[in-house]
């Protein structure tokens, strides 16, 4: 039989209490338990990167994750980011540009391009190689990238105008 935990955190600005198996990941947590699908799941290895969510304003692969260990975190995942219109800049410009064929990897790829967003505010705007190096842990079989960082590159553009 195995054991069971409870757990509390912040996902998507809401508070979720839970009691979860000891040995079940936060993906299969999110997916299956709290039916937010959006998070995928491929590789089980930490290597695609569908499975990311941003934990704590970084993003992270929810299937290395045991779900006990993101008791007292704050989680977001795609829809929650959706819902709170955050991202919807990024998701019109991925639409734009046909920068997700599949979508498969869509939702781990808008949580890299989100913390990578996050962090231009404090620094100059990265060059296209630099975009291309945070994607590097996300895996898309349909768009060969070039769609994708013209997306994210065009929002980083777009910020920026509207910052100064």
């Amino acid at each position: 039989m195995s054991e069971r935990h409870s757990i509390t955190l912040t996902l998507n600005g809401r508070s979720v209490s839970a009691e979860v198996d000891a040995r079940t990941h936060l993906a299969d947590f999110l997916r299956h338990q709290l039916k937010l699908t959006g998070t995928h799941v491929d590789c089980e290895h930490g290597v695609c990167g569908a499975c990311n969510i941003m934990l704590d304003g970084r993003s992270a692969r929810s299937c290395l994750m045991l779900a006990v260990q993101a008791d007292g975190a704050v989680i977001d995942t795609v829809e929650g980011l959706t819902a709170s219109g955050l991202i919807a800049d990024l998701q019109q410009e991925f639409v734009a540009r046909n920068a997700l064929q599949c979508g498969y990897c869509t939702p781990g790829v808008l949580m890299t391009a989100t913390e990578l967003l996050s962090r231009v505010k404090s620094r100059a705007n990265p060059s296209r190689a630099e975009i291309r190096d945070a994607l590097s842990g996300n895996y898309c079989r349909c768009t060969g990238y070039h769609t994708i960082v013209d997306a994210i590159e065009a929002v980083i553009q777009r910020r920026a105008g509207a910052i100064s």
